[in-house]
């Protein structure tokens, strides 16, 4: 997969792209943006930051950059658009609101070191976001060196880039006319340090002497429930053995490891590592959802393409497990729920304590595929045909999530049941059958 080079900028006052042209149109008047959590969010944020976002134009990554933005954040996305759209990124400042003159895109592959570089060398970054990466099952399998080479490799040149680009110590002293704490960084090499670090620019602090501030890195990661493997008990708590059954997973564990090794070689690297289980939903607008390339690999995209007519019936695999309906039981998660524990993670990076920590974000209760589908009729109207196969390879019978270290230490708890996740599933699809392309443009 050759790396993409292309940046635009959507923070300007005249914006590159007009959202009513053919290409951008809405399918529907826009809701009006949410406002219950943008009061706590803000509340909470000492100092407006910077955050990188890779993979941001995907679909929990959208989520999770509306969410920033809503919260206070400056938000920069860098995606190479290989499995997302660059709609999703000129819907969400629409659904931000005032917050939407804070979001600038750049088409880069996490690859391409050059274009990266650029974008570190114009922008100075509080924090990591990292959601790109191949994910896949049945297409790790086939094609096991396409993920290595994207997701491991797009990482370490991540890591190397920021490196590259931070602090290890940076030296204060107090401007008494100005109130102000000016500082002034110290570059390390970047074979001495991992991370990016961030200086912010403090005012109003009332010291009379020098101080000095020890910056941190920020990072949080997007890894998987995969990386369990085949739970023997449920729910799965964060102490579980690891064990990845496929390359796909195998590259999430080997990055969790990374990030443990580079941890424990620069202790100032502050990372949370968030594990998540089945990210279903969309956003309440209707205007923003899950739009994946070809044949869905997950339950609840392909269940809706079975009610809007792109598919003739959902194939069930294995209805003989150990279950309360004989189907496979998975925890399904609100993806607006999941960008919300996203909120938490940078939160909580600030605190000083904060080394390599790893959280599950799930619901901590289980749901078969068929009470899944049931409340996708229930809330869509439709009925949606089975065809029941054999068990895959592979699939474990019960998967859920022990989510009580998140409820603990981030503050942070799912509140979306199964019923808003399929109500505004269904909202999603009912306006956008063909996801961000028009239905003439479709390959289906």
């Amino acid at each position: 997969m050759a790396s993409r080079v292309s940046s635009g900028n959507l923070t300007s006052s005249t914006p590159p792209y007009v959202i009513n042209s053919p290409r951008f149109r809405s399918p529907h008047k826009l809701s009006k943006a949410p406002s219950h959590q943008n009061a706590a969010h803000r509340n909470n944020l000492m100092l407006r930051k910077t955050v990188l976002v890779t993979g941001g134009a995907g679909y929990i990554g959208s989520h999770t950059v509306l969410q920033l933005l809503l919260g206070g954040f400056t938000t920069v996305v860098v995606d190479n658009l290989d499995n997302s759209s660059e709609v999703a990124i000129h819907r969400v400042p629409e659904l931000a609101g005032e917050f939407g003159n804070n979001l600038s895109f750049h088409k880069v592959d996490l690859r391409d070191r050059a274009a990266l570089e650029q974008i570190f060398v114009s922008t100075q970054f509080d924090a990591v976001i990292h959601f790109a990466g191949l994910k896949a099952v049945g297409e790790s399998v086939q094609k096991p060196l396409l993920y290595y080479n994207n997701n491991l490799t797009g990482t370490i040149t991540l890591l190397e880039v920021m490196a590259a680009h931070g602090c290890k110590k940076l030296s204060g002293y107090m401007c008494s006319q100005h109130r102000r704490v000016v500082v002034v960084s110290e570059v390390v090499d970047r074979n001495s340090h991992e991370g990016i670090f961030f200086t912010n620019f403090v005012k109003n602090i009332h010291v009379a002497v020098a101080v000095a501030v020890i910056a941190f890195a920020a990072l949080v990661f997007s890894s998987s429930a995969t990386v369990y493997g085949w739970p023997k008990e449920v729910p799965c708590t964060e102490e579980f053995p690891l064990s990845a059954m496929n390359p796909y997973g195998r590259t999430k564990l080997i990055i969790e490891e990374i990030c443990r090794d580079v941890h424990h070689a620069e202790p100032d690297l502050k990372i949370i590592l968030l594990r998540y289980f089945n990210p279903v939903g969309a956003h309440p607008s209707g205007y923003i959802g899950e739009d994946p390339q070809g044949i869905p690999n997950n339950l609840m995209p392909f269940v809706q393409q079975v009610a809007v007519g792109r598919r003739p019936a959902l194939t069930v695999f294995g209805n003989d497990y150990n279950t309360v309906d004989g189907t496979g039981v998975r925890d399904y998660i609100h993806v607006v729920d999941l960008a919300d524990g996203h909120i938490a993670a940078l939160l909580k990076l600030d605190e000083p304590s904060i080394g390599c920590e790893v959280y599950n974000l799930g619901t901590g209760k289980g749901t078969s595929v068929l009470e899944m589908v049931r409340a996708f009729e229930t809330a869509s109207g439709k009925k949606i045909p089975l065809v029941m196969a054999g068990r895959r390879p592979g699939d474990a019978e019960i998967v859920y999530a022990s989510t009580k270290k998140a409820e603990r230490e981030l503050k942070w708890k799912a509140k979306y049941g199964i019923d808003e996740m399929c109500r505004d599933q269904w909202n999603w699809a009912s306006k956008n059958p063909y996801g961000y392309v028009d239905q003439e443009d479709s390959t289906d």
